[in-house]
């Protein structure tokens, strides 16, 4: 069988491994110069550091399982310490227990803390209430504002879901950025007894690990195993189209350069590339609506400064939108979450990672004194720096692209096509990775 995997992100990568494995011979075209999407590595100060992905879930086992299976096994760390939140009044550690910041016990000190006391008072209120018994919780937001009232949702809840998904809580489905949730709560008859529930049922230890070195060594070493299984990889390479033949024939996959034959192919490629290159295949799906795309822009920073030996907030700090003198929407301690890479760095210096909605530049100024607004330092020196932008084209959680997701699901694709990626897998790697592993398994007639 010959396949052409389009696209060189950990998703392609993965499925040319799996079709490799299975004995097809495989084509990995990657239209940039290097491989990897938003897995990627800067050196500041002398140290290499993930500028992208930078842990993976364990759940479901499938990364831990790819990682184990490349010889990265051994590398495989946990992070120390936990996350703050910027409130308008104040900054204070994340409760502990939680789900996408929604509490497990509204009472607990840290929860009081973060909510006040009548807030807590008004979250306890969800173990009283009544669940429903027919139908489901459509969106996250208006379910968590009616069991555990606004301030759960302004202080907790929001500042996970917008800063670290990207996401509007009114407006995302809770069954996308939280499967099972709606079934635990029947279940369990609260919406924190349903957390409880679903804390039970995760694997032991952190709910993410890392990698020592960088989770960018898993590009790395899958780039050596499709070397080594023989696989054609062929950056710099874009496809500018994917034609099924009219009677089940191979595909044709056109570049600018040649075209190639395949039995399967695999759709790796960002979102809105891959929409285009479905126009033959299934052209109602490829003119759906689409989201508006979401630039983000990372910074990393190299600063030496010995106040920071104390981690003073933490691994990081998520900014809730009523903190208005910051910018940044949230700040990791890069070198108090990982000891690893602490210990490369050296005594007194730290890297940090701060992120922006949008690609426009900062300057070092503004760039400085958000950093040492969200640790809690009068100023801060910039030692060294990187930026990286990220562009999401199709953003996994925008209700368009759950209803183009909910379409491709509804749709019947010629045999032997399938698309991964994570605008159909949704976000991180553990979602990716198991897509991936699927669309590069033996096609089922």
């Amino acid at each position: 069988m010959r396949a052409v995997v389009i696209g060189g992100g950990v998703a392609g990568l993965v499925a040319a491994r799996r079709l490799a494995i299975h004995g097809d011979e495989v084509v990995l075209l990657e239209a940039s110069g290097r491989l990897g999407g938003r897995v990627a590595r800067a050196v500041l100060g002398g140290v290499a550091v993930d500028v992208g992905a930078e842990s993976f879930a364990v759940r479901g086992g499938t990364v831990r399982a790819l990682v184990d299976d490349l010889g990265l096994g051994p590398a495989v760390r946990e992070p120390s310490g936990s996350a703050w939140v910027a409130l308008a009044d104040r900054t204070v550690p994340l409760p502990a227990g939680g789900v996408l910041g929604i509490p497990s016990s509204p009472a607990a000190a840290d929860v009081i803390r973060a909510i006040d006391g009548r807030g807590a008072a008004r979250a306890y209120l969800d173990r009283l209430l009544p669940v429903l018994k027919v139908g489901r919780y459509d969106r996250l937001g208006p379910m968590v504002r009616a069991r555990m009232g606004d301030r759960v949702l302004e202080r907790l809840v929001a500042p996970v879901v917008q800063n670290v998904y990207g996401a509007d809580p009114d407006a995302v489905p809770v069954d996308a950025i939280a499967p099972g949730l709606n079934a635990e709560i029947t279940a369990a008859g609260s919406l924190s007894g349903a957390v409880l529930r679903l804390r039970a049922a995760a694997p032991a230890g952190s709910a993410a690990h890392g990698i020592e070195g960088g989770v960018h060594r898993l590009v790395e070493a899958l780039g050596e195993r499709l070397r080594s299984l023989g696989v054609d990889v062929r950056t710099g390479t874009p496809v500018i189209g994917v034609h099924p033949a009219s009677e089940g024939g191979p595909f044709t996959v056109t570049t600018g350069r040649e075209d190639f034959e395949a039995d399967r192919v695999v759709l790796a490629a960002d979102g809105a590339a891959a929409l285009e290159l479905l126009a033959d295949a299934a052209p109602t799906l490829a003119a759906m609506r689409r989201p508006v795309p979401a630039g983000t822009r990372a910074v990393l920073l190299l600063v030496e400064d010995e106040r920071l030996d104390a981690a003073p907030r933490g691994t990081g700090v998520l900014r809730a939108e009523g903190r208005a003198d910051v910018t940044a929407t949230a700040i990791t301690h890069l070198t108090a979450k990982w000891p690893w890479l602490a210990e490369r760095a050296g005594s007194g210096r730290h890297l940090l990672r701060l992120a922006y909605r949008g690609a426009e530049p900062r300057g070092d100024a503004v760039v400085a004194a958000d950093a040492a607004a969200l640790l809690g330092l009068d100023r801060l020196r910039i030692a060294d720096r990187t930026d990286a932008i990220w562009a999401d084209t199709v953003p996994a959680l925008a209700p368009e692209t759950i209803a183009i997701r909910a379409a491709l699901d509804r749709a019947v694709l010629p045999a032997g096509l399938t698309v991964a990626g994570s605008w159909v897998a949704g976000t991180g790697l553990a979602s990716v990775v198991a897509r991936a592993e699927q669309a590069g398994r033996p096609h089922v007639p």
